[in-house]
Protein backbone atom coordinates (compact mmCIF):
# COMPACT_ATOMS: atom_id res chain seq x y z
CA UNK A 1 0.00 0.00 0.00
CA UNK A 2 2.97 2.32 0.88
CA UNK A 3 4.62 1.47 -2.35
CA UNK A 4 1.25 2.48 -4.10
CA UNK A 5 0.82 5.80 -2.38
CA UNK A 6 4.32 6.55 -3.32
CA UNK A 7 3.75 5.94 -7.11
CA UNK A 8 -0.06 7.91 -7.04
CA UNK A 9 1.92 10.98 -5.39
CA UNK A 10 5.01 10.68 -8.00
CA UNK A 11 1.86 10.98 -10.84
CA UNK A 12 -0.01 13.53 -8.52
CA UNK A 13 3.32 16.02 -8.84
CA UNK A 14 3.78 15.53 -12.45
CA UNK A 15 0.19 16.56 -12.96
CA UNK A 16 -0.37 19.67 -10.88
CA UNK A 17 3.23 20.66 -11.87
CA UNK A 18 4.14 23.99 -14.13
CA UNK A 19 2.75 22.96 -17.05
CA UNK A 20 -0.87 22.21 -16.21
CA UNK A 21 -0.79 25.10 -13.91
CA UNK A 22 0.32 27.12 -16.48
CA UNK A 23 -2.44 25.58 -19.04
CA UNK A 24 -5.27 26.37 -16.54
CA UNK A 25 -4.26 30.01 -15.46
CA UNK A 26 -2.93 30.59 -19.52
CA UNK A 27 -7.12 29.55 -20.86
CA UNK A 28 -7.77 31.76 -17.68
CA UNK A 29 -6.42 34.77 -19.45
CA UNK A 30 -6.67 33.93 -23.33
CA UNK A 31 -10.75 33.70 -22.54
CA UNK A 32 -10.70 37.14 -20.38
CA UNK A 33 -9.10 38.44 -23.85
CA UNK A 34 -11.67 36.99 -25.65
CA UNK A 35 -14.62 38.48 -23.45
CA UNK A 36 -13.28 41.86 -23.08
CA UNK A 37 -12.72 41.29 -19.37
CA UNK A 38 -16.30 41.05 -18.36
CA UNK A 39 -15.49 40.01 -14.75
CA UNK A 40 -14.63 43.78 -14.32
CA UNK A 41 -17.30 45.28 -16.77
CA UNK A 42 -20.39 43.25 -15.70
CA UNK A 43 -19.53 41.83 -11.70
CA UNK A 44 -22.35 44.25 -10.34
CA UNK A 45 -24.77 42.90 -13.17
CA UNK A 46 -24.13 39.75 -12.34
CA UNK A 47 -23.90 40.06 -8.57
CA UNK A 48 -27.89 41.56 -9.38
CA UNK A 49 -28.62 38.33 -11.27
CA UNK A 50 -27.10 35.87 -8.88
CA UNK A 51 -29.69 37.47 -6.13
CA UNK A 52 -33.11 37.90 -8.69
CA UNK A 53 -35.27 35.49 -9.35
CA UNK A 54 -36.95 37.16 -12.48
CA UNK A 55 -36.09 35.27 -14.90
CA UNK A 56 -36.59 31.72 -12.69
CA UNK A 57 -40.52 31.05 -13.38
CA UNK A 58 -41.10 30.99 -17.14
CA UNK A 59 -37.40 29.88 -18.47
CA UNK A 60 -36.54 25.93 -18.87
CA UNK A 61 -34.10 24.48 -16.28
CA UNK A 62 -34.76 21.92 -13.05
CA UNK A 63 -33.73 25.21 -10.31
CA UNK A 64 -33.60 28.05 -9.98
CA UNK A 65 -30.24 30.54 -11.13
CA UNK A 66 -29.56 30.90 -7.22
CA UNK A 67 -29.86 27.10 -6.83
CA UNK A 68 -27.51 26.83 -9.30
CA UNK A 69 -25.18 28.88 -7.95
CA UNK A 70 -25.43 27.46 -4.40
CA UNK A 71 -25.14 23.81 -5.49
CA UNK A 72 -21.91 24.82 -7.20
CA UNK A 73 -20.73 26.96 -4.38
CA UNK A 74 -21.99 24.44 -1.89
CA UNK A 75 -19.42 21.85 -3.83
CA UNK A 76 -16.43 24.46 -4.01
CA UNK A 77 -16.45 25.62 -0.58
CA UNK A 78 -14.72 22.98 1.26
CA UNK A 79 -11.58 22.49 3.16
CA UNK A 80 -9.66 24.29 0.52
CA UNK A 81 -11.26 27.61 2.09
CA UNK A 82 -9.70 26.47 5.75
CA UNK A 83 -6.59 23.97 4.81
CA UNK A 84 -6.22 24.76 1.09
CA UNK A 85 -5.38 28.49 2.20
CA UNK A 86 -3.57 27.78 4.98
CA UNK A 87 -1.28 25.31 3.19
CA UNK A 88 -0.64 27.50 0.49
CA UNK A 89 0.55 30.81 2.68
CA UNK A 90 2.50 27.95 4.83
CA UNK A 91 4.39 26.82 1.91
CA UNK A 92 4.53 29.71 -0.25
CA UNK A 93 4.45 32.10 2.03
CA UNK A 94 1.83 35.52 2.74
CA UNK A 95 2.45 35.83 -1.25
CA UNK A 96 0.92 33.06 -2.05
CA UNK A 97 -2.74 35.01 -1.32
CA UNK A 98 -1.80 37.66 -3.94
CA UNK A 99 -1.25 34.79 -6.52
CA UNK A 100 -4.38 33.37 -5.47
CA UNK A 101 -6.25 36.08 -5.90
CA UNK A 102 -4.44 36.78 -9.52
CA UNK A 103 -5.34 33.26 -10.64
CA UNK A 104 -9.17 33.57 -9.25
CA UNK A 105 -9.76 36.51 -11.61
CA UNK A 106 -8.93 34.99 -14.97
CA UNK A 107 -10.40 32.06 -13.14
CA UNK A 108 -14.01 34.31 -13.44
CA UNK A 109 -13.53 34.49 -17.05
CA UNK A 110 -12.89 30.45 -17.30
CA UNK A 111 -16.01 29.51 -14.81
CA UNK A 112 -18.18 32.17 -16.93
CA UNK A 113 -17.36 30.14 -20.36
CA UNK A 114 -17.94 26.52 -18.74
CA UNK A 115 -21.09 27.69 -17.31
CA UNK A 116 -22.07 29.64 -21.16
CA UNK A 117 -20.99 25.97 -22.70
CA UNK A 118 -22.79 23.76 -20.05
CA UNK A 119 -26.59 25.65 -20.64
CA UNK A 120 -25.46 26.30 -24.62
CA UNK A 121 -25.34 22.27 -25.17
CA UNK A 122 -27.37 20.90 -22.25
CA UNK A 123 -29.65 18.06 -23.01
CA UNK A 124 -32.96 16.52 -21.03
CA UNK A 125 -32.30 12.90 -19.96
CA UNK A 126 -35.21 10.15 -20.19
CA UNK A 127 -36.59 11.80 -17.03
CA UNK A 128 -37.27 15.18 -18.50
CA UNK A 129 -34.33 16.46 -16.50
CA UNK A 130 -31.46 18.84 -17.53
CA UNK A 131 -28.26 17.06 -18.32
CA UNK A 132 -24.91 18.90 -19.48
CA UNK A 133 -21.43 19.52 -18.32
CA UNK A 134 -17.80 19.64 -20.29
CA UNK A 135 -18.88 15.83 -21.45
CA UNK A 136 -21.81 17.18 -23.30
CA UNK A 137 -19.93 20.25 -24.94
CA UNK A 138 -16.63 18.33 -25.74
CA UNK A 139 -18.91 15.72 -27.44
CA UNK A 140 -22.09 18.48 -29.31
CA UNK A 141 -19.35 20.95 -29.45
CA UNK A 142 -16.33 20.19 -29.91
CA UNK A 143 -17.23 16.79 -31.90
CA UNK A 144 -14.77 14.78 -29.88
CA UNK A 145 -16.74 11.88 -27.99
CA UNK A 146 -13.63 10.04 -26.81
CA UNK A 147 -13.16 12.80 -24.85
CA UNK A 148 -16.14 13.48 -23.36
CA UNK A 149 -15.88 10.08 -21.95
CA UNK A 150 -12.65 10.60 -20.33
CA UNK A 151 -13.86 13.95 -18.34
CA UNK A 152 -16.78 11.96 -17.21
CA UNK A 153 -14.67 9.01 -16.28
CA UNK A 154 -12.34 11.36 -14.24
CA UNK A 155 -15.63 13.03 -12.84
CA UNK A 156 -17.68 10.24 -11.25
CA UNK A 157 -14.26 8.56 -10.00
CA UNK A 158 -13.20 12.01 -8.70
CA UNK A 159 -16.80 12.82 -6.62
CA UNK A 160 -15.74 9.73 -4.56
CA UNK A 161 -12.22 11.14 -3.31
CA UNK A 162 -12.36 15.12 -2.99
CA UNK A 163 -16.07 15.09 -3.24
CA UNK A 164 -16.46 12.70 -0.30
CA UNK A 165 -14.16 10.66 1.34
CA UNK A 166 -11.70 13.94 2.06
CA UNK A 167 -14.44 15.92 3.52
CA UNK A 168 -16.12 12.86 5.56
CA UNK A 169 -12.45 12.94 7.22
CA UNK A 170 -12.33 16.29 7.62
CA UNK A 171 -15.69 16.58 9.11
CA UNK A 172 -15.80 13.40 11.59
CA UNK A 173 -11.62 14.36 12.48
CA UNK A 174 -13.12 17.91 13.69
CA UNK A 175 -15.84 16.74 15.72
CA UNK A 176 -13.68 14.57 17.48
CA UNK A 177 -10.85 16.96 17.89
CA UNK A 178 -13.28 19.56 19.41
CA UNK A 179 -16.19 17.72 20.74
CA UNK A 180 -14.87 14.51 21.81
CA UNK A 181 -17.40 12.82 19.24
CA UNK A 182 -16.02 9.36 18.00
CA UNK A 183 -15.76 9.32 14.19
CA UNK A 184 -18.35 6.09 13.14
CA UNK A 185 -20.72 8.30 14.89
CA UNK A 186 -20.10 11.07 12.97
CA UNK A 187 -19.73 9.09 9.93
CA UNK A 188 -23.15 7.52 10.27
CA UNK A 189 -25.01 10.55 10.85
CA UNK A 190 -23.67 12.45 7.76
CA UNK A 191 -24.38 9.68 5.69
CA UNK A 192 -27.63 9.13 6.84
CA UNK A 193 -28.17 13.00 6.35
CA UNK A 194 -26.37 12.90 2.90
CA UNK A 195 -28.41 9.62 1.56
CA UNK A 196 -31.71 11.69 2.93
CA UNK A 197 -30.78 15.21 0.67
CA UNK A 198 -29.04 13.36 -2.88
CA UNK A 199 -31.70 10.58 -3.26
CA UNK A 200 -34.32 12.87 -3.66
CA UNK A 201 -32.27 14.36 -6.69
CA UNK A 202 -31.04 17.92 -7.65
CA UNK A 203 -33.83 19.64 -7.00
CA UNK A 204 -33.52 17.88 -3.15
CA UNK A 205 -30.17 19.25 -3.32
CA UNK A 206 -30.91 22.69 -4.59
CA UNK A 207 -33.31 23.11 -1.89
CA UNK A 208 -31.18 21.95 0.91
CA UNK A 209 -27.83 24.14 -0.43
CA UNK A 210 -29.84 27.24 -1.04
CA UNK A 211 -30.45 27.74 2.47
CA UNK A 212 -27.67 25.46 3.67
CA UNK A 213 -24.74 27.60 1.68
CA UNK A 214 -25.93 31.70 3.04
CA UNK A 215 -25.83 30.02 6.56
CA UNK A 216 -22.61 28.72 6.75
CA UNK A 217 -20.61 30.98 3.90
CA UNK A 218 -22.24 34.34 6.61
CA UNK A 219 -20.75 32.73 9.66
CA UNK A 220 -18.08 32.28 8.57
CA UNK A 221 -17.35 35.53 6.53
CA UNK A 222 -18.63 37.56 10.21
CA UNK A 223 -16.60 35.62 12.22
CA UNK A 224 -13.61 36.79 9.59
CA UNK A 225 -14.86 40.60 9.96
CA UNK A 226 -15.18 40.59 13.50
CA UNK A 227 -11.29 39.86 13.55
CA UNK A 228 -10.34 42.10 10.75
CA UNK A 229 -12.75 45.35 12.76
CA UNK A 230 -11.57 44.86 16.45
CA UNK A 231 -8.06 44.69 14.43
CA UNK A 232 -8.35 46.89 12.14
CA UNK A 233 -4.77 48.28 12.60
CA UNK A 234 -3.08 45.30 11.91
CA UNK A 235 -5.25 44.69 8.53
CA UNK A 236 -3.07 47.63 6.12
CA UNK A 237 -0.06 45.67 7.65
CA UNK A 238 -1.04 42.28 6.61
CA UNK A 239 -2.10 43.46 3.27
CA UNK A 240 1.34 45.14 3.03
CA UNK A 241 2.74 41.91 3.86
CA UNK A 242 0.98 39.72 1.14
CA UNK A 243 1.96 42.37 -1.63
CA UNK A 244 5.25 42.83 -0.74
CA UNK A 245 6.23 38.71 -0.38
CA UNK A 246 4.54 37.95 -3.56
CA UNK A 247 7.16 39.56 -5.62
CA UNK A 248 9.86 39.28 -2.84
CA UNK A 249 9.36 35.42 -1.79
CA UNK A 250 9.64 37.17 1.56
CA UNK A 251 9.05 34.70 4.53
CA UNK A 252 7.85 32.15 2.03
CA UNK A 253 9.32 28.45 2.22
CA UNK A 254 12.47 28.31 1.05
CA UNK A 255 11.99 32.38 0.40
CA UNK A 256 11.48 31.57 -3.01
CA UNK A 257 9.58 33.59 -5.11
CA UNK A 258 8.29 30.27 -7.16
CA UNK A 259 7.06 29.04 -3.80
CA UNK A 260 4.53 31.82 -3.66
CA UNK A 261 3.16 31.56 -7.06
CA UNK A 262 3.08 27.75 -7.43
CA UNK A 263 1.14 26.58 -4.12
CA UNK A 264 -1.10 30.12 -4.45
CA UNK A 265 -2.15 29.36 -7.91
CA UNK A 266 -2.44 25.55 -7.43
CA UNK A 267 -4.73 26.06 -3.82
CA UNK A 268 -6.48 28.76 -5.74
CA UNK A 269 -7.48 26.08 -8.27
CA UNK A 270 -8.56 23.69 -6.01
CA UNK A 271 -10.89 26.14 -4.22
CA UNK A 272 -12.81 27.71 -6.72
CA UNK A 273 -12.03 24.63 -9.31
CA UNK A 274 -12.21 27.54 -12.09
CA UNK A 275 -11.37 25.16 -14.89
CA UNK A 276 -11.53 21.70 -13.11
CA UNK A 277 -15.17 21.38 -15.06
CA UNK A 278 -17.29 20.08 -12.38
CA UNK A 279 -19.08 23.40 -11.41
CA UNK A 280 -20.73 23.82 -15.11
CA UNK A 281 -22.43 20.67 -13.98
CA UNK A 282 -24.72 22.31 -11.67
CA UNK A 283 -25.08 25.27 -13.86
CA UNK A 284 -26.95 23.49 -16.38
CA UNK A 285 -29.79 22.34 -14.62
CA UNK A 286 -30.38 26.06 -14.28
CA UNK A 287 -33.45 27.83 -15.51
CA UNK A 288 -32.23 30.63 -17.35
CA UNK A 289 -33.33 31.93 -21.23
CA UNK A 290 -30.33 32.48 -22.33
CA UNK A 291 -26.46 30.69 -21.63
CA UNK A 292 -24.81 34.19 -20.88
CA UNK A 293 -27.00 34.94 -17.85
CA UNK A 294 -26.43 31.77 -16.04
CA UNK A 295 -22.48 32.02 -16.82
CA UNK A 296 -22.39 35.64 -15.08
CA UNK A 297 -24.16 34.07 -12.51
CA UNK A 298 -22.05 31.31 -12.15
CA UNK A 299 -19.01 33.96 -12.57
CA UNK A 300 -19.76 35.50 -8.73
CA UNK A 301 -19.06 31.53 -7.46
CA UNK A 302 -15.00 32.66 -7.82
CA UNK A 303 -15.70 35.96 -6.29
CA UNK A 304 -17.55 34.38 -3.47
CA UNK A 305 -14.95 31.79 -3.12
CA UNK A 306 -11.80 32.80 -3.51
CA UNK A 307 -11.98 36.83 -3.51
CA UNK A 308 -14.07 36.67 0.02
CA UNK A 309 -14.27 33.44 1.97
CA UNK A 310 -10.61 32.41 0.75
CA UNK A 311 -9.24 36.10 1.64
CA UNK A 312 -10.58 36.51 4.73
CA UNK A 313 -8.70 33.30 6.03
CA UNK A 314 -5.37 34.21 4.15
CA UNK A 315 -5.63 37.82 5.36
CA UNK A 316 -6.45 36.14 9.12
CA UNK A 317 -3.17 34.07 9.17
CA UNK A 318 -0.94 36.82 8.17
CA UNK A 319 -2.33 39.18 10.35
CA UNK A 320 -1.64 36.76 13.64
CA UNK A 321 1.80 35.98 12.27
CA UNK A 322 1.69 32.39 13.23
CA UNK A 323 2.59 31.05 9.97
CA UNK A 324 5.94 31.81 10.79
CA UNK A 325 5.57 28.89 13.11
CA UNK A 326 6.50 25.55 11.23
CA UNK A 327 5.61 23.51 13.53
CA UNK A 328 1.89 24.07 12.94
CA UNK A 329 0.71 22.98 9.38
CA UNK A 330 -2.18 22.59 7.47
CA UNK A 331 -5.56 23.21 9.40
CA UNK A 332 -4.14 23.38 12.63
CA UNK A 333 -2.78 26.87 11.44
CA UNK A 334 -5.96 28.69 10.30
CA UNK A 335 -7.60 27.09 13.93
CA UNK A 336 -4.45 29.03 15.90
CA UNK A 337 -5.19 32.19 13.82
CA UNK A 338 -8.21 32.08 14.70
CA UNK A 339 -7.76 31.30 18.18
CA UNK A 340 -5.10 33.85 18.37
CA UNK A 341 -7.80 36.59 18.06
CA UNK A 342 -10.95 34.76 19.57
CA UNK A 343 -9.09 32.60 22.28
CA UNK A 344 -11.00 29.63 22.80
CA UNK A 345 -13.93 30.23 20.01
CA UNK A 346 -11.25 30.22 17.48
CA UNK A 347 -10.89 26.56 17.51
CA UNK A 348 -14.78 25.98 17.64
CA UNK A 349 -15.56 28.72 15.01
CA UNK A 350 -13.09 26.60 12.66
CA UNK A 351 -14.15 23.22 13.45
CA UNK A 352 -18.04 24.38 12.73
CA UNK A 353 -16.91 25.86 9.47
CA UNK A 354 -15.23 22.82 8.49
CA UNK A 355 -18.37 20.58 9.44
CA UNK A 356 -20.65 23.29 7.50
CA UNK A 357 -18.27 23.50 4.53
CA UNK A 358 -16.76 19.80 3.63
CA UNK A 359 -20.57 18.66 4.21
CA UNK A 360 -21.97 20.88 1.42
CA UNK A 361 -19.29 20.14 -0.80
CA UNK A 362 -20.62 16.29 -0.40
CA UNK A 363 -24.01 17.19 -1.25
CA UNK A 364 -22.69 19.05 -4.75
CA UNK A 365 -20.43 16.59 -5.71
CA UNK A 366 -22.94 13.97 -5.50
CA UNK A 367 -24.58 15.45 -7.93
CA UNK A 368 -21.63 16.00 -9.83
CA UNK A 369 -20.53 12.55 -9.53
CA UNK A 370 -23.98 10.66 -10.42
CA UNK A 371 -24.47 13.48 -13.86
CA UNK A 372 -21.14 12.04 -15.38
CA UNK A 373 -22.06 8.20 -14.21
CA UNK A 374 -25.29 8.77 -15.95
CA UNK A 375 -23.12 10.53 -18.62
CA UNK A 376 -21.49 6.82 -19.15
CA UNK A 377 -24.09 4.56 -17.82
CA UNK A 378 -27.91 5.26 -19.16
CA UNK A 379 -29.19 2.11 -16.99
CA UNK A 380 -31.22 3.77 -14.05
CA UNK A 381 -30.82 0.64 -11.70
CA UNK A 382 -26.72 1.27 -12.21
CA UNK A 383 -27.26 5.09 -11.00
CA UNK A 384 -29.17 3.60 -7.60
CA UNK A 385 -25.92 1.68 -7.10
CA UNK A 386 -23.48 4.81 -7.56
CA UNK A 387 -25.55 6.60 -5.07
CA UNK A 388 -25.68 4.13 -2.64
CA UNK A 389 -21.91 3.89 -2.96
CA UNK A 390 -21.23 7.17 -3.08
CA UNK A 391 -23.03 7.32 0.84
CA UNK A 392 -21.30 4.15 1.94
CA UNK A 393 -17.98 6.07 1.18
CA UNK A 394 -19.12 9.01 3.41
CA UNK A 395 -18.77 6.73 5.89
CA UNK A 396 -15.71 4.50 5.37
CA UNK A 397 -14.30 7.95 4.66
CA UNK A 398 -14.96 9.05 8.12
CA UNK A 399 -13.42 6.80 9.72
CA UNK A 400 -10.17 5.48 7.63
CA UNK A 401 -7.17 7.61 6.74
CA UNK A 402 -7.78 9.13 3.28
CA UNK A 403 -4.13 9.71 2.24
CA UNK A 404 -4.68 7.25 -0.53
CA UNK A 405 -7.90 8.15 -2.04
CA UNK A 406 -6.71 12.02 -1.68
CA UNK A 407 -3.92 11.83 -4.14
CA UNK A 408 -5.90 9.73 -5.86
CA UNK A 409 -8.39 12.67 -5.79
CA UNK A 410 -6.27 14.93 -6.59
CA UNK A 411 -4.98 13.00 -10.00
CA UNK A 412 -8.50 12.67 -11.25
CA UNK A 413 -8.92 16.32 -10.45
CA UNK A 414 -5.99 17.10 -13.04
CA UNK A 415 -7.19 14.34 -15.54
CA UNK A 416 -10.72 16.08 -15.22
CA UNK A 417 -8.93 19.62 -16.33
CA UNK A 418 -7.35 18.75 -19.17
CA UNK A 419 -9.69 17.53 -21.22
CA UNK A 420 -12.20 20.35 -19.86
CA UNK A 421 -9.63 23.46 -20.92
CA UNK A 422 -9.33 21.68 -24.37
CA UNK A 423 -12.71 22.25 -24.56
CA UNK A 424 -13.29 26.02 -23.60
CA UNK A 425 -10.09 26.63 -25.76
CA UNK A 426 -11.54 24.75 -28.68
CA UNK A 427 -14.93 26.39 -27.87
CA UNK A 428 -13.99 30.03 -26.92
CA UNK A 429 -15.42 31.30 -30.44
CA UNK A 430 -19.12 29.87 -29.15
CA UNK A 431 -18.24 31.97 -25.79
CA UNK A 432 -18.06 34.81 -27.71
CA UNK A 433 -20.90 34.59 -29.65
CA UNK A 434 -23.14 33.94 -26.85
CA UNK A 435 -21.74 36.99 -24.93
CA UNK A 436 -22.51 39.58 -27.44
CA UNK A 437 -26.19 37.92 -27.39
CA UNK A 438 -26.01 38.46 -23.17
CA UNK A 439 -25.33 41.70 -23.86
CA UNK A 440 -27.32 43.02 -26.27
CA UNK A 441 -30.24 41.66 -24.20
CA UNK A 442 -28.94 43.30 -20.65
CA UNK A 443 -28.89 46.49 -23.05
CA UNK A 444 -32.79 46.25 -24.34
CA UNK A 445 -33.52 45.13 -20.87
CA UNK A 446 -32.12 48.44 -19.23
CA UNK A 447 -33.18 50.69 -22.04
CA UNK A 448 -37.44 48.93 -21.10
CA UNK A 449 -36.85 49.50 -17.77
CA UNK A 450 -36.02 53.65 -18.53
CA UNK A 451 -39.34 53.33 -21.00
Amino acid sequence: MDKLLEILKSVSDVLWGIPLLILIVGTGIFLTVRVAFLQIRLLPVALRLTFSRKHDKKAEGDISQFQALTTALAATVGTGNIVGVATAVLLGGPGAVFWMWLSAFFGMATKYSEAILAVKYRVKDAKGQMAGGPMYYIEHGLKQKWLAVLFAIFGALAAFGIGNGTQANSVSSAVESTFGVETWITGLVLAIFTALVILGGIKSIGNVTAVFVPVMALFYILAGLFIMVTNISSVPEAFGIIFKSAFTGEAAAGGAIGAAIRYGVARGVFSNEAGLGSAPIAAAAAKTDLPGRQALVSMTQVFIDTFIICSITGVTIVMSGMYKDTSIGGGDLTSAAFGHFLGDWGPIIIAVGLIFFASSTIFGWAYYGEKCFQYLFKNPMLLIVYRIAFVAMVFIGSVVSLDLIWTFSDITNALMAIPNLIGLLGLSGVVVYETKRIQKKLKEEKLASKA
